[in-house]
């Protein structure tokens, strides 16, 4: 059975997710977003991050290639 390799988090920056959270939240009448909020936000969006680019690099493997390309992404994404 072949090992499967754990991905470590990176800690992406909460600043840039929570000011995409404030500024969805103005746009629908909402005046305040936690920290907390933003950084679970973040976390998640790492997470999806993380799958997407295991799943793209999978697809280049298989078309025998050394580089990611955009198709791969949005076909890892579908």
């Amino acid at each position: 059975m072949k090992k499967k390799k754990v991905v470590k988090k990176t800690g992406l920056p909460v600043t840039p997710i929570e000011k995409i959270l404030k500024k969805v939240g103005k746009i629908v009448g909402v005046e305040r977003v936690s920290k907390e909020a933003a950084t679970a936000l973040t976390k998640h969006l790492e997470d999806i991050g993380i799958e997407i680019s295991e799943s793209a690099i999978r697809v280049a493997k298989h078309a025998k290639r050394t580089t990611v390309k955009t198709s791969d992404i949005k076909l890892a994404i579908k």
